[in-house]
């Protein structure tokens, strides 16, 4: 008799829980799924214990009946795809037929759901029915998760803790509500209600619920498209950002997804504006025909893949750089609330100073409610740079000013920087045939596979301004480099050059490159913290500032200016109350 089995549909489906169903946040994600696609208006979702005692969600969706309510358990069994072709076309968030029949493989389920016509109560236990009745007419499903992983202890143990759970649930209700603005949700646990949006479709009102006031008041918004996708939704400014990645949600025809190389490019476009390691937050909705994306690549249908991808990449990049550009973005101390700006595209101390021995060019990302609140969005215009007189200085780092709206507080470095920054971003632009021809020449040797690869690149490197030539079997010569390379380090700069190209050839972006080479230049260019300079230096970096496209934030994205509005001051000194 042969070895191989056919599995029982309990034990495939448990099998299948493995993957569709790894924790309570994954038993919530499916069910609101399905309220989503019954048509709901309202969804609630109650928990004990964070949802490893009980999960219940009560909707007001279409509901089944009876014979639709016994079959949703079935094994693959689904009303959201009929044929085949409606694979490569998908409308709905769930259409697998994996959830219900995971779930109940792993726990204790009931049931009560109505079409508003026949209303039926099923109880299951490790997915077997085990009674069956009649139910009242309210129009709706309401479906309780009862014990999880109950008969499979092994996946019981691996349960997070209580808050860390709660915690991924509520990741889970807060993406719902930012993609269904329209929807009413309310999350309780244990009786307390953690979250609830009011289903009003107003996408900044959410954004407040989640996020609180002081974030909702810094978003901007975007909007545009192209031949095949429409993109719209929020960003911040660059000062309200995170440590982690997971605020910046995208969602596409209603659903949350995760790319990697989006976010990359979310994170590209404030790469003036912010420092490293720091994420901004966005909810950006992007629509487009089904037909050109595929989210039937794993169960948990979060991973997605675009077709013209490049465009859609070069759109959100566009939109969000140009909502930056276009908007004030200097540092205020100051409890007024601040506008929301709209942008539409129609037709733990940390110092970022480089020393000089550090100094290295990063191209590791160079891959291309408070009731009263109103939530109008009004257009503002850039501020421009304001006059000042010079004081002093603080600490040999920062310029103290003033004028008549109060105190400003200038970081010298990174206002020098800033300036230096666009400076080199214009003549990297166009490098001119200005050169300094080395008395002796630089010979830099590397391996052979450096070698070639640099070898297939050096019109890169002589579109900056280096004159470089092959010498010999895998070593090159260096004979001039442009002239506004820093005396005394044009050899280190250049090294570091060479080594970016050869690292990131794979992949390699001119505009983003030189966008690097200009800031780190600066940076190393630029008066340094903790120098004492003369009051006509101080005046000249402000002046230099002022000229400056962008005079608000160094090259590295902090800062460059913060201002004390008289009213603060007198604030803070009790002259006002």
């Amino acid at each position: 008799m042969g070895k191989i089995r056919v599995m029982s549909e309990n034990l495939a489906n448990k099998i299948a829980a493995g993957e569709v169903i790894e924790k309570c946040a994954s038993v919530v994600k499916e069910l609101i799924e399905n309220s989503i696609d019954a048509g709901a208006s309202e969804i609630k979702v109650e928990l004990i214990d964070s949802g490893t005692k009980l999960i219940r969600v009560v909707d007001n969706g279409s509901g089944m009946d009876e014979e639709d309510a016994e079959l949703c358990f079935g094994t693959h069994a689904t009303s959201k795809l009929l044929k085949e072709d409606d694979l490569y076309s998908i409308n709905t968030l769930g259409f697998r037929g994996e959830a219900l029949p995971s779930i109940a493989s792993v726990s204790i389920v009931n049931l009560t759901t109505s079409n508003g016509e026949t209303g039926v109560k099923i109880v299951l236990e490790g997915g077997k029915i085990i009674s069956k009745e009649k139910g009242d007419l309210r129009k709706g499903t309401i479906i309780e998760v009862k014990d999880l992983f109950y008969n499979t202890p092994a996946r019981l143990k691996y349960l997070n803790s209580l808050p860390s759970e709660l915690s991924s649930i509520t990741a889970v209700i807060n993406h719902a509500a930012l993609s269904h603005p329209d929807i009413r949700f309310v999350l309780s646990n244990n009786d307390k209600v953690i979250l609830r949006t009011d289903g009003s479709n107003n996408l900044l009102k959410v954004i407040n619920e989640i996020y609180g006031n002081t974030v909702a008041k810094k978003m901007l918004e975007i909007s545009g498209e192209n031949d095949d996708y429409e993109v719209h939704g929020y960003i911040s400014l660059p000062d309200e950002n995170k440590s982690s990645r997971n605020h910046m949600i995208t969602l596409v025809n209603g659903r949350v997804v995760r790319n990697t190389d989006l976010n990359r490019v979310i994170n590209d476009a404030y790469h003036k504006y912010k420092p490293d390691g720091r994420y901004p937050i966005t909810v950006l909705e992007i629509e487009t025909d089904p037909s050109l994306i595929d989210v039937n690549i794993h169960p948990s249908k979060l991973d997605i893949k675009f077709s013209n991808f490049e465009d859609l990449k070069e759109l959100v990049f566009n939109l969000i750089e140009k909502a930056l550009d276009n908007n004030f973005l200097g540092v205020d101390i100051s409890t007024k609330e601040v506008n929301v700006v709209k942008y539409t595209e129609e037709p733990k101390e940390e110092k970022h100073e480089c020393s000089h021995e550090e100094l290295t060019l990063d191209l590791s990302n160079f891959e291309v409610s408070e009731p009263e609140t109103k939530y109008e969005k009004v257009e503002e215009e850039t501020k421009p740079f304001p006059e000042l007189s010079v004081i002093g200085s603080v600490l040999g780092t920062y310029i103290v000013c003033h004028n008549e709206d109060g105190m400003y507080l200038i970081d010298q470095h990174a206002a020098a920087e800033r300036f230096n920054y666009e400076k080199f971003k214009r003549l990297l632009k166009d490098p001119g045939k200005d050169r300094i021809n080395l008395l002796i020449p630089i010979n830099l040797e590397y391996t052979k596979d450096e070698f070639i690869t640099l070898k297939n690149n050096i019109d890169i490197v002589r579109n900056i301004g280096i004159e470089i030539e092959e010498f010999g079997e895998s070593s090159f010569i260096v004979r001039s480099h442009p002239t506004w390379f820093k005396e005394g380090f044009e050899e280190y700069f250049i090294k570091n050059i060479l080594e970016s190209i050869i690292n990131n050839a794979k992949n390699f972006n001119l505009e983003k490159f030189n966008d690097s080479l200009a800031a780190s230049l600066a940076c190393h260019s630029s008066i340094q913290a903790n120098t004492q300079i003369s009051i006509e230096e101080m005046n000249r970096v402000i002046n230099d500032l002022r000229t400056c496209k962008n005079p608000y934030n160094c090259a590295h994205g902090r800062p460059t200016i913060i201002h004390y509005p008289k009213y603060e001051l007198e604030k803070l000194f009790k002259r006002v109350m």
